[in-house]
């Protein structure tokens, strides 16, 4: 009896997959995996600070070869999932895998993540810029070193970059799962879409919501509690500019809310803490809850 009634359970499970679809069975065979996308950007970080990671005995003697096999791993195993998101983004927009092996996205795999290594010494070079303002900023951080190994932050900004060059070249699902992994870890929530430019100051973190049309300047610091956000979450507002633009050199403090695609922050403006701003704001302006 045991037995029919488990029968009867993997029946029901089976039934499942057939009744609302998903990723299963064929599907999953076709989608990227997660903990491959996850370990790929764990070697993406140890090719950016060797040991961020894991322990690794880095030598001159041995540096090139550490390094060469960490390259080979990503190239090969981030090809495979961007061929898997491509192949099924193809399967879902046409209706079958006819030709898909012929298709732009399956020749694209290889491509992109060799231009992913390509640009790992621009991302370094950005990443240390952001370390160098935290490290300039913080009056608590006391190295860089400290601050790499140690501030959710400048993680959440580092996967960011990544996610954000696979983003622009136009690969679905595998920059979300990167942003949302680092998402769980730090609490930071920064969609690959958003525009963030160099030297980007994220000072604690936790709750720090950036939307996919943000676009962000150089030189602005962003505190705990920050949303960038739509007013609208509406469908329709889909490939439209629904977050706010935020120029250069401006900071907004703990629990400040901004809502909207046409909101400007000017260049220059100190955003209060606990603030809700939906309109554009001039440069140069100092804005407090007792003035919005």
């Amino acid at each position: 009896m045991a037995f029919m009634n488990i029968d009867m359970l993997i029946d029901g499970i089976l039934d499942s997959y057939e009744r609302y679809g998903g990723i299963n069975r064929v599907e999953a065979e076709n989608f990227p995996n997660r903990q491959n996308v996850i370990s790929v950007l764990h070697d993406l970080q140890c090719l950016i600070f060797p040991g961020f990671r894991e322990e690794e005995e880095i030598r001159p003697t041995n540096i090139r070869y550490v390094t060469g096999t960490k390259v080979n791993n990503v190239i090969a195993l981030l090809t495979k999932e961007i061929q898997k998101t491509c192949f099924y983004t193809v399967q879902q927009k046409r209706g079958s895998a006819d030709n898909v092996k012929e298709s732009h996205c399956f020749k694209l795999a290889e491509q992109v993540a060799i231009a992913l290594i390509e640009e790992l010494p621009e991302i370094k070079r950005k990443i240390m810029l952001d370390v160098r303002t935290l490290l300039d900023g913080d009056p608590a951080a006391n190295s860089q070193e400290e601050i790499i190994l140690s501030y959710p932050g400048i993680e959440a900004i580092l996967v960011y970059r990544i996610a954000h060059f696979l983003y622009k070249n136009g690969i679905p699902v595998i920059p979300r799962i990167m942003s949302e992994y680092v998402h769980g870890r730090t609490g930071i929530d920064i969609n690959p879409g958003a525009q963030i430019g160099e030297h980007f100051f994220i000072d604690h973190g936790t709750g720090i919501v950036i939307g996919e049309t943000s676009i962000i300047g150089n030189n602005v610091k962003i505190y705990q509690g920050v949303t960038l956000g739509a007013l609208s979450v509406k469908k329709e507002m889909m490939n439209k500019k629904r977050h706010p633009t935020i120029e250069d050199d401006v900071t907004i403090y703990a629990g400040a809310t901004i809502l909207g695609g046409e909101t400007v922050i000017g260049r220059g403006c100190v955003i209060g803490g606990n603030t809700w701003v939906t309109r554009s704001i001039a440069p140069g302006t100092t804005l407090t809850q007792d003035r919005v």
